[in-house]
């Protein structure tokens, strides 16, 4: 546990926690080799051999619809982009503008994103320093928290500023082109598209590796909490029961539940073609099983 403000603070979890909690019968070096070098391919350089093309002596993002593809600028409006490129220059630290102002950007697509951001407003943007150094930033729109509703609080004047600023608090080591902008009628912030981020393979942890990933998460959680909000009320709110501790068991139980639930009606929609695959026949019925 945390002692003091500044020790939560500057805490880190390594990989010697995770093997400290996960015991000296797991070597966990396998692992993290194989993530780093997964980690070192989701870079600026890899991702521009991916998404672009030559065009007039210049590489363009390269089309991939459904996923990435272009939109009439004079559906946005050249000014607006600038506009909104300036802000976010602004919302940037001194250093890092100085930074960001050694790239020009030369193209941007609208680009479909995860489940949580479906019906919303997604860009990326590709920026160049030299023909073979570049810079994707993605612009994702910042709708009202989901908790505006119940905490009766004023609304925020910026939600691209209120997202920047809860992922500078919460995360130990965020984005250093993490910023925001308004658009037409619309929030949003920046941050890169790819930054040699990597996630954990949860389906082919043993148990008891899963269960130290697991209490990891909660650590950081807590930190997350105890950095962006009052520690000693949350605390207190918690009391020291068990009651909260069951509550989130059954959430989660109900939540894994529903998601089970909703794979099967996905599977007979596609089984009767009421739900379109990318997937072949073979690759379907293996997909299913």
């Amino acid at each position: 546990m945390f002692r003091g403000s500044l020790e939560a603070w500057y805490s880190r979890i390594t990989v010697d926690d995770l093997q400290a909690l996960a015991g000296d019968s797991f070597d966990l070096s396998a692992r993290v080799k194989k993530k780093v070098a997964e980690a070192h391919k989701q870079t600026h350089e890899h991702v521009f051999q991916k998404v672009t093309t030559p065009s007039r002596g210049l590489p363009r993002i390269l089309d991939q619809p459904p996923l990435i593809y272009h939109v009439d600028p004079e559906q946005i409006g050249e000014s607006a982009i600038a506009d909104a490129f300036r802000q976010y220059r602004d919302s940037l630290a001194d250093e890092r503008r100085m930074l960001l102002d050694r790239f020009k950007m030369v193209d941007m697509a609208l680009k479909v994103v995860g489940v949580g951001s479906v019906g919303t407003r997604c860009f990326v943007m590709l920026l160049l320093a030299a023909p073979d150094d570049a810079l994707f930033l993605q612009v994702k729109e910042a709708g009202p928290s989901v908790l505006e509703r119940y905490t009766g609080a004023q609304k925020v004047e910026h939600n691209g500023k209120r997202v920047v600023v809860g992922q500078r608090l919460m995360q130990s080591a965020s984005d250093i082109f993490l910023g925001w902008a308004r658009g037409p009628q619309r929030d949003f912030y920046f941050r890169q598209l790819r930054d040699m981020k990597v996630s954990v393979d949860v389906e082919t942890q043993p148990p008891k590796l899963m269960k130290a990933y697991a209490m990891l998460c909660g650590l950081a959680l807590a930190r997350a909490h105890d950095k962006a909000g009052d520690a000693a009320m949350i605390a207190g709110y918690l009391g020291g029961s068990d009651q909260f501790d069951e509550a989130i068991g059954d959430y989660a139980m109900a939540y894994a539940d529903q998601v089970e639930r909703d794979y099967a009606t996905f599977t007979r929609a596609i089984r009767r073609g009421r739900l379109k695959s990318d997937l072949s026949p073979s690759q379907l019925e293996t997909a299913l099983r």
